[in-house]
């Protein structure tokens, strides 16, 4: 399993004018399993033109109402638990390697719209850092936790 790379990919905090963190609650898991926009870089695509790919398919977000703030000065690694291992991204990857972007958001709520053509979320909501970090699951704390600390003097 060591052996197999890690998938390329992007993931945006998206925070309000409090401060505040964007969490959606992922469509697909029975418990509760809340996080930021995050997915993977298409062949030949710039990083931060995937994040604010990844934020309009998952948020409904335009570009014109997010302004750049900053991104991890880094890739962040993060490794699959063994249970996922072989069932996620076709058992090609054994984890993601990201490069996290800060957007402050321009927009009203209800220019949030994760009702998307691949929705990604059941629902959303603005949350603080710390319980956004409580809120990730167990696995991608470690990252978590790096993102909030780079991005900490932005936030509420």
């Amino acid at each position: 399993m060591e052996n197999r790379p890690y998938r390329p990919c992007v993931g945006v905090m998206l925070i309000d004018p409090r401060g505040l963190v964007f969490a959606g609650q992922r469509i697909d898991s029975d418990a509760p399993a809340w996080q930021m926009p995050q997915g993977g870089i298409d062949a030949g695509e710039k990083p931060r033109a995937a994040a604010l790919r990844e934020l309009h398919e998952e948020t409904g977000v335009t570009p014109d109402l997010v302004e750049f703030v900053a991104r991890t000065p880094d890739w962040l690694t993060y490794d699959l638990p063994p249970e996922l291992m072989g069932k996620v991204w076709g058992g090609r990857y054994r984890g993601q390697k990201q490069r996290w972007y800060l957007f402050r958001f321009l927009g009203r709520d209800d220019q949030i719209r994760i009702e998307t053509e691949h929705p990604e979320f059941a629902q959303w909501r603005w949350i603080g850092a710390d319980e956004m970090l409580d809120a990730i699951v167990p696995f991608k704390r470690d990252v978590y936790a790096r993102v909030i600390t780079a991005f900490r003097d932005h936030l509420a």
